[in-house]
């Protein structure tokens, strides 16, 4: 690396620092000191108009009901910048009466220093469009400085002195005003490219004509096309040879080939997962001992939540390889069934009766198709049945249903007088003395 610094550079720097010097002297001349003056009691009302205008616009916010979520957030930030929002209005009025009134030299620091907050606010609303606050702040200095930059017609000496420091990495020239450029233009790419997204997804989400597999499927694909780009034109803005990255193409091929096989076959089984439909979002599923329905479907696992709120992440891999129940694939409609027995003294009869209709009393259980109780064989001491019902929403839960209708059945039997039986052991104790039965 080869560093290359211009050595006009030192002596423009003298000549701004003698800009700067001479700028300051200025200021204590008595047109420049009362204009001062004027800006500090403009800073001083700003702030009594602050005052009495936070608690106005606070009751305002609290009556406004229905409003769009984005309109209230332009109203929560500006009531943050009343003062801001007052300093600059006051200014711009004052700089107009003064420019009618008296020569424009008379009014030339009051409306520097309005030309700037006005850019400083405008900056300040911009940036809040970028979620990201290490980002935010990045930007929002970035903006500052070079509106700052531009309005003290200072923009073309800094570009010129950013421009003559850089090194040279082969034929890469690499100044730091293309490292400033690079980054300024990938973030606000990024953000663009994450708003469009974000749009998109929900007009995607919004189209019920799509399935949810699909959905998901389309958003990961907008949102790679729309990353994509970003980088990409951020890069070629600054004068990036696109060619340079073969290597870094290669590199990562070999990478993939050898360490990352494992989330190659990750991000495949994903996107296999979409296209055949064979999980989506909101499917009731069995893998192993997890039993839970899935809340979102990543590029290398799918969240599934269980009951209890545990939230697992199973790999795609794992989802094509392994068995999976999936309770609503093709339909919502679940059979679930119990088994009980009753004693022998009871009417098989009359016990089917009235075990298929306990479970209507609950109301999840559906009445098309209609529970059915059959026999399913003579135990040692019980008639065994087996009852079969239905529900149409297994993401509430398996084991709370059959609770229930485990009571309800209990509690149809024990009205009918129909018992079930259990195990019984007789233990006899025998005198002292008596001979044993067994020989």
């Amino acid at each position: 690396m080869d560093p290359q610094v211009d050595p006009d550079t030192l002596s423009q720097l003298t000549v701004l620092l003698k800009q700067l010097r001479n700028f300051g002297l200025g200021l204590v001349q008595p047109w420049r000191l009362y204009q001062l003056a004027i800006l500090f009691g403009v800073f001083a009302l700003a702030q009594l108009l602050k005052y009495a205008l936070t608690p106005m616009i606070e009751r305002r916010l609290r009556a406004l009901e229905g409003w769009p979520m984005w309109r209230m957030r332009i109203l929560i930030l500006g009531k943050q910048r009343i003062r801001s929002i007052c300093f600059v209005i006051i200014a711009w009025i004052l700089v107009a009466v003064m420019r009618e009134i008296t020569w424009p030299s008379r009014s030339y620091l009051i409306g520097l220093v309005a030309e700037l907050a006005t850019a400083w606010l405008f900056v300040s609303f911009a940036t809040r469009l970028i979620s990201n606050r290490s980002a935010r702040r990045l930007v929002r200095w970035g903006a500052w400085t070079y509106v700052t930059f531009s309005i003290l017609n200072l923009l073309e000496f800094v570009s010129s002195v950013l421009d003559r420091v850089a090194i040279d990495i082969g034929s890469l020239h690499l100044s730091l005003l293309m490292v400033i450029k690079a980054g300024v233009s990938l973030i606000a790419l990024i953000v663009a490219a994450r708003t469009l997204s974000g749009l998109a997804a929900n007009r995607i989400r919004a189209n019920e004509d799509i399935s949810p597999s699909m959905q998901v499927l389309s958003v990961k694909a907008v949102q790679l096309l729309f990353y994509g780009l970003a980088i990409i034109f951020g890069l070629q803005t600054v004068g990036f040879d696109m060619t340079s990255l073969t290597v870094l193409s290669g590199a990562i091929g070999l990478g993939l080939g050898f360490g990352l096989q494992k989330v190659v076959s990750n991000l495949v089984s994903g996107v296999i997962l979409l296209l055949d439909k064979s999980i989506k979002p909101g499917d009731v599923i069995s893998l192993d001992d997890t039993f839970g329905w899935i809340s979102s479907l990543g590029a290398r696992y799918v969240s599934v939540l269980t009951r209890n709120g545990t939230e697992f992440l199973i790999p795609n891999e794992d989802l094509i390889t392994n068995r999976v129940v999936n309770w609503s694939h093709s339909s919502d409609l679940v059979r679930l069934d119990i088994h009980f027995g009753v004693s022998y003294d009871s009417d098989p009869h009359h016990v089917k009766r009235i075990a298929a209709a306990a479970p209507l009393k609950e109301a999840r259980v559906i009445n098309d198709p209609p529970p059915v109780c059959h026999v399913v064989g003579f135990g040692d001491s019980s008639i065994d049945f087996i009852l079969r019902f239905w529900i149409r929403d297994p993401t509430k839960g398996l084991t709370n249903i059959r609770g229930n209708v485990y009571l309800a059945l209990w509690d149809a039997l024990k009205e009918a007088k129909i018992s079930i039986p259990f195990p019984r052991r007789d233990v006899v104790i025998l005198p002292e003395g008596t001979p044993d039965p067994i020989p």
